[in-house]
């Protein structure tokens, strides 16, 4: 059982993985791509990440998918960033989103659904064309 008043100070990838919503093999390839990001390993040669690479992670996440950076232009920002690594709090694993109710558009069969949108990409490319021309 779980003591309340322990706080954890390494996580493995997994647990990183639930906490972030993000998957292991798009955390191992930040760690290729962002110099900062680099968690120490253990005996056994498992990755064990920190509070510090936990909020690392998030202000990359961020930066990539709700600010729409590319990696250079991330990497620009987060050469400048120093995360607060004395917090200690304790971080909370990300629950499984609730399934949404299906949409009008996601209850038709699957083939009216690719219709529909090859007939959207079709209509975007014609534009496209005449743009072009």
């Amino acid at each position: 059982m779980k003591q309340l008043g322990i706080k954890k100070l390494y996580y493995s990838i997994s647990e990183v993985s639930k906490i972030t919503g993000l998957e292991q093999y798009v955390l191992r390839y930040w760690e290729s791509e962002f110099e900062q990001l680099k968690p120490a390993k253990n005996r056994a040669g498992n990755r064990i990440y920190t509070n510090r690479d936990i909020k690392l992670i998030l202000h990359i996440k961020k930066l990539l998918r709700d600010e729409r950076y590319t990696i250079e232009g991330a990497k620009q920002v987060i050469a400048a960033y120093s995360p607060d690594s004395g917090t200690g709090e304790q971080l909370e694993l990300l629950q499984e989103p609730a399934a949404a109710p299906p949409t009008p558009e996601a209850a038709r069969p699957p083939d009216t659904r690719l219709r529909t949108d090859i007939i959207e990409i079709k209509k975007f490319l014609e534009e496209l064309l005449v743009r072009l021309a």
